[in-house]
């Protein structure tokens, strides 16, 4: 199996662990009402535990698939392996580079697959919102989403739902930030020309926080089943 981002999946995943070895569908109960199952992406050959927290099913790992404008964290390939890519927006939606700077909204299909393996797709800025319910509203969900581990100043989570997410930072202007501080995640939503909705974690703060920010920094990506 291909090496796979993970800093703590503890006991309460360990069995989608074992899935995600095999390259299987299947799935297992988990902790706050959430189960697990797996997919491997065909176009590398990498498998990612999967989750599903109510009437979703998430990518339970930050997408490590290679395109134009998306890098590892400080050019390392561990950093890959554990935290994922970080990709400017349109290179996650699959597009031309100049819709970091002009308005997309005539080539963004719904769902919109972008950078995701096939039968996923880029959540939008809604679905965000119903994961961020599902886990006890904005100012709880940031805690129960966050990895149980990685986070500096004692910022970890509950990982409640086994959503695992990880401080991956951010990447601008040719810099890396904040790796074990935050992590963000694209929306495929925008907000106007240059700006795109994202969510927000970070390490003292237990929200799970919406912004709207430039389209060419660098986030991570979770991907969203099309049969939610």
């Amino acid at each position: 199996m291909k090496q796979k981002q993970r800093i703590a999946f503890l006991g309460m995943v360990a069995v989608a662990l074992i899935l995600a070895a095999c390259g299987g569908d299947s799935s297992t109960g988990g902790v706050g009402g959430s189960s697990y199952g797996s997919l491997t992406d065909s176009r590398d050959g990498q498998t990612y535990t999967t989750v599903t927290i109510g009437t979703q099913t998430w990518m339970a790992e930050n997408l490590n698939y290679a395109v134009d404008s998306s890098w590892c964290y400080e050019s390392s390939a561990d950093s890959c392996a554990t935290y994922g890519r970080l990709y400017q927006w349109a290179s996650a939606m699959g597009l031309s580079a100049t819709y970091n700077h002009t308005s997309a909204s005539g080539v963004i299909s719904t769902p919109h697959q972008g950078v995701c393996p096939a039968g996923w797709h880029i959540p939008t800025n809604a679905e965000w919102t119903i994961l961020e319910n599902a886990v006890g509203g904005e100012d709880l969900a940031g805690t129960a989403l966050k990895s149980m581990s990685g986070w500096n100043e004692g910022g970890n989570g509950t990982d409640t739902y086994g959503f695992s997410a990880l401080p991956a930072g951010t990447r601008n202007d040719g810099n890396f930030y904040d790796v074990g501080n935050s992590a963000h995640f694209w929306s495929a939503t925008e907000y106007d020309t240059d700006f795109v909705y994202n969510r927000y974690l970070f390490y003292s703060d237990a929200n799970l926080n919406t912004l709207n920010n430039f389209k060419d920094l660098a986030y991570s990506v979770r991907c969203l089943n099309d049969a939610e």
